[in-house]
């Protein structure tokens, strides 16, 4: 069992910056392939970042270039440094963990994911 806390959402001007963390419990997370998605109202849960094992990263197109994902394996958190954000970047932020991932897998669906954090919110205002 795996129990995922976030926090650092807010609220922030355009243009702001927030870090966003997520804790994990269980002692193999360094084997875990980590995600962030969000989901605005009235949306479907959408992918923004994932790191692999071995810190390896994607992002989405609209975050690319503007957020970055890390993970402190000691600390058995993920990051998600969001920077130049703009208001199309309010939404519901959830990580996820997928234990299932192999050495280089770095997925970007949501059924790839079988644990999430309870989401944290953020919102930007113009």
């Amino acid at each position: 069992q795996v129990q995922l806390v976030e926090s650092g959402g807010g609220l922030v001007q355009a243009g702001g910056s927030l870090r966003l963390s997520c804790a994990a419990s269980g002692r193999t997370f360094s084997s875990y392939a980590m995600g962030w998605f969000r989901q605005a109202p009235g949306k479907e849960r959408e992918f923004v970042a994932a790191i692999s094992w071995t810190g390896g990263n994607t992002y989405a197109d609209s975050v690319k270039g503007r957020f970055t994902i890390s993970r402190d394996n000691a600390k058995n958190t993920v990051y998600l440094q969001m920077n130049s954000l703009k208001p199309e970047d309010t939404a519901v932020y959830y990580c996820a963990a997928d234990t299932g991932a192999t050495l280089f897998t770095i997925a970007t669906m949501p059924p790839s994911y079988d644990y999430w954090g309870q989401g944290t919110q953020v919102t930007v205002s113009s």
